[in-house]
């Protein structure tokens, strides 16, 4: 199939270099490949939503000459594929209707990611006197592998390392995992490239997936980039918002980051220089197999 590749900001605020890392990987390796590059504002989560961000994200975007090739996408404007999903899964009995607040989750035991394992409790029907919050989709028994374009054979019981997960939640938004299932397969993506934090996300999105009989795509998961207190750059961690006045030194720092070594004079040349080097020289087996890495000493401070 022909290569289709994607970048999905949250629009929680500007880009920082972290973002820029995932963005030029997913570029650079469309591009190399002569494939599509689609955007798309995961804003489905919109309490997060910060007002003005998703503009924001798009002018940076174009600020370092990252082009697509459809018109960008926002989640929260495609609820009524969201629902279609959910009621196919609900009509399969994939999804159950879940009473538990996160009070009754709060003995419960952690998944290698840190998420409270479901216990089950609602799995065969509410209990007497509750009414439902959210919904789950059953986990199974299944055991899901996948070949990672960079962190290699991935292995997931989804009974023991993820349990039944959320897909509608008490507040009515649909989840993040099953918006980003049915956007990447309608949108006809092929390779998923993205940062790590979000490996640990993809056998839920994969098992959703089987689930609704819709194709996998191939993921890649690059390292995060770290501040110099070891914690991922994120709004949170107050990470500064990426210099749209230098960005061939940016996009220099950020290749350099993805193991792609560009000569250093790159880093003071035109921006279509940095991107036809890219192209041309972009390797995925170069990117460091790891989970996350500093962040480059100008990138890294608040």
């Amino acid at each position: 199939m022909p290569y289709v590749g994607r970048f999905a900001p949250s629009p929680t605020g500007p880009l920082h270099f972290g973002s820029l890392v995932a963005a030029a990987a997913s570029w650079f390796d469309a591009r190399s490949r002569g494939g599509q590059w689609l955007v798309r504002i995961d804003d489905v989560d919109t309490p997060r939503c910060v007002a003005g961000a998703a503009e924001h994200i798009l002018d940076t975007l174009q600020a370092f000459g990252f082009s697509w090739d459809a018109a960008p996408v926002w989640q929260s404007r495609r609820t009524e594929a969201y629902r279609a999903a959910f009621d196919q899964l609900r009509s399969t009995g994939h999804a159950f209707a879940c009473a538990c607040t996160r009070k009754d989750l709060a003995d419960a035991r952690l998944a290698p990611d840190g998420s409270a394992m479901y216990p089950g409790t609602c799995r065969h029907g509410l209990p007497a006197g509750r009414s439902a919050h959210a919904w789950r989709v059953r986990a199974g028994n299944a055991l899901l592998s996948f070949d990672d374009g960079i962190q290699g054979r991935q292995q997931e019981s989804m009974a023991d390392d993820v349990g039944d997960f959320v897909i509608l939640r008490a507040d009515g938004l649909f989840a993040y995992q099953l918006a980003a299932a049915v956007d990447d397969a309608q949108a006809g993506v092929t390779d998923v490239v993205r940062g790590a934090d979000l490996l640990a996300s993809t056998a839920r999105q994969i098992h959703l997936l089987d689930l609704l009989e819709l194709p996998r795509p191939h993921y890649a998961h690059v390292p995060v980039a770290l501040s110099a207190a070891g914690e991922k750059l994120s709004k949170q961690t107050l990470a500064r918002a990426i210099d749209e006045a230098t960005p061939s030194a940016a996009l220099h720092a950020a290749l350099d980051f993805l193991g792609q070594h560009p000569p250093p004079e790159l880093a003071v040349a035109p921006l279509s220089e940095v991107h036809a080097w890219g192209f041309a020289h972009w390797r995925m087996d170069a990117v460091p197999r790891m989970t996350g890495r500093p962040a480059p000493a100008a990138f890294a401070a608040q």
